[in-house]
């Protein structure tokens, strides 16, 4: 084992992770045909997976001005992943929710991270890969108030 003040700090392993990840799944994403899926994408079909969301919930979301956000849901309204939901409650307001195709982009999405998790069980055992995925949640729970926050970009 090494010395602690030789180990790899876990900000830069998470960093090294998450980047892996989110190219093997673009890449995998892009074999099966999602050839025009942004990274940023993502974060919008999580937005609004459960409820509509409108461009200034996104904006606050991504870090974002609303005109960005505005921009980043246009491209995925014209791509056919999102739709603007109709509400009684304020005319101005243009909620979006996802359409079957963005509901099929995220299950694929779901489907591709199982692949990518069932090949770190492989590097690392499948007790392993339940601890860590157990261990960073309690992490990330007890210091966010004791919930999961939101995923979003970094800014």
């Amino acid at each position: 084992m090494t010395d602690h003040r030789e180990q790899i700090p876990l900000a830069r392993l998470f960093a090294m992770a998450y980047r892996q990840l989110i190219e093997e799944l673009h890449d995998r994403l892009a074999q099966r045909g999602w050839t025009d899926v942004r990274t940023a994408y993502g974060f919008v079909l999580l937005a609004a997976r459960e409820t509509p969301t409108t461009a200034t919930e996104l904006a606050t979301l991504m870090g974002t001005t609303k005109q960005a956000a505005s921009k980043l849901a246009a491209g995925m309204l014209s791509a056919g992943y999102l739709i603007e939901a109709p509400t009684n409650d304020d005319a101005r307001a243009r909620p979006l929710r996802l359409t079957a195709r963005g509901r099929k982009l995220l299950d694929t999405v779901e489907r591709i991270y199982a692949e990518l998790e069932a090949d770190w069980a492989d590097a690392i055992g499948v007790q392993s890969l339940d601890r860590l995925r157990r261990d960073l949640t309690r992490a990330v729970i007890a210091t966010n108030d004791g919930r999961l926050p939101p995923v979003r970009p970094l800014r």
